[in-house]
């Protein structure tokens, strides 16, 4: 059994709360690159804008967006690994601490019926627990922003509608979505489960390396139709019309009852703040 210390988590998180915000994943950073290239009119100035920013981010150390998000914390702990004090104090003092250095935008409110009760040090963030193999510690952080989280979705579809309907379902949401959460965007999906199940796979299918295929065959498959798809809509660029909608598609599924047919789709915009640390 190994012991790890409360500081030790807190300052990983400290540490990837500020690289998240001020420095794209390089494969982000070189997907916005490559979208240059095939745009044109104003969806080509949009990606050139958007990798010029990400440039002066990381070069002056400047928040990539002004929505410096809520921060999801994926943490995968190893079954042979013994916390030393408490996860979610630990966590919460890293970003606490990593938003005020970073002078980084505070948004996360104590009560959400209460605009006035901002808490003043973007905490709590929102963690999620998984179980593994091992004596490490892998924390996954990841700043989300309202105007990407405010147009994802959790469905529970009927099962008659199949893979077709799960596709057209991605489509019609990004499409009723349109510029608002500042495409183009990373589109998890999670297929199965329960309504709660589907909602945090979703958000864990962002947590991929930037195209990334799933491991099974059918599932990647899947993902690159709905990827055709999505860029099929002409959405574009900020919403402004183009070929580049979303720069990939990632799917997670999970078994379900037989009757029902859960679907959950999380948008991510092109601010796709992700660090990853092992402990």
């Amino acid at each position: 059994m190994r012991d790890v210390e409360p500081m030790a988590i807190s300052s990983a998180v400290y540490r990837m709360a500020l690289e998240s915000s001020f420095n794209l994943p390089e494969r982000v950073l070189d997907a916005l690159r490559r979208a240059v290239d095939v745009e044109v009119g104003p969806a080509r100035a949009v990606m050139e804008t958007l990798v010029e920013n990400a440039r002066i981010a990381a070069d002056r150390r400047i928040a990539l967006c002004q929505d410096c998000g809520l921060v999801v914390v994926f943490a995968e702990i190893g079954r042979e690994c013994h916390l030393a004090g408490d996860l979610y104090a630990a966590i919460n003092d890293g970003i606490a601490r990593a938003y005020a250095d970073g002078y980084l935008r505070k948004s996360v409110l104590g009560d959400p019926l209460r605009r006035d009760s901002n808490t003043g040090h973007n905490t709590p963030a929102v963690v999620h627990v998984r179980i593994t193999e091992g004596d490490a510690i892998t924390l996954h952080v990841a700043p989300k922003g309202g105007g990407s989280e405010n147009m994802s979705a959790v469905d529970m579809l009927v099962p008659a509608v199949g893979r077709q309907g799960v596709i057209d379902r991605v489509v019609k949401q990004v499409t009723f979505a349109g510029g608002k959460p500042c495409p183009p965007l990373v589109v998890g999906v999670a297929i199965g489960g329960t309504m709660d199940q589907a909602a945090v796979l979703s958000k864990w299918a962002l947590m991929r390396e930037l195209g990334d295929p799933s491991p099974d065959p059918e599932t990647a498959e899947l993902e690159r139709d709905i990827l055709r798809a999505v860029n099929a809509t002409g959405v574009g660029p900020m919403g402004l019309g183009g070929k580049t909608t979303a720069l990939a598609v990632h799917v997670e599924k999970y078994p379900c009852h037989i009757a029902s047919l859960p679907l959950a789709i999380n948008l991510q915009c092109h601010a796709a703040r992700h660090a990853m640390a092992t402990i």
